[in-house]
């Protein structure tokens, strides 16, 4: 299965695994679960793939952050600390259903001059170690086996 490398916070900001049920429908009405992932070149995939956390993250990104949220859901989305983003490793699912043009941008969290790969059906998922890479990669073995074993066990949808 296909990954993409997120940068933390915004890979956390895209799964948004503080959030279930109505809470997280709510979010995602109210703008506050990132629904684009922004980038310089455009992609044709479309489907699913999974959320990769990137393992680089500096405290300066982390604070640099709170600008876009407090532009984008004020008070209302709070971070975990700093210490707490799980980095490293595959933290959720999402299925690209479009990429849109940087001159067509509607979501706040479509970045000026970029491409934005749109988001929707979002799970967070257990976090599990992988080495992540540039643009979008296979997944290895080893942990397509263990997410394979995640689902059959009914720990992820």
């Amino acid at each position: 299965m296909k990954a993409l490398s997120v940068r933390q916070p915004w890979a956390w900001l895209i799964v948004r695994p503080d959030l279930s049920g109505t809470a997280r429908l709510a979010a995602i009405a109210a703008g506050e679960i990132k629904d684009i992932e922004n980038r310089v070149w455009p992609t044709r995939l479309r489907g699913r793939f999974l959320v990769h956390a990137s393992k680089a993250m500096t405290r300066a990104e982390y604070d640099d952050a709170q600008d876009p949220l407090w532009a984008s859901g004020g008070p209302t989305i709070q971070l975990p600390p700093f210490e707490q983003l799980e980095r490293g490793g595959i933290i959720g699912a999402a299925t690209i259903d479009a990429c849109i043009h940087p001159a067509d941008r509607t979501s706040k969290w479509h970045a000026d001059g970029q491409y934005g790969f749109h988001l929707v059906d979002v799970k967070p998922i257990p976090f599990v170690p992988c080495k992540g890479a540039l643009q979008f990669f296979d997944v290895p073995v080893d942990v397509a086996a263990q997410l394979q074993q995640m689902h059959d066990l009914g720990a992820i949808a």
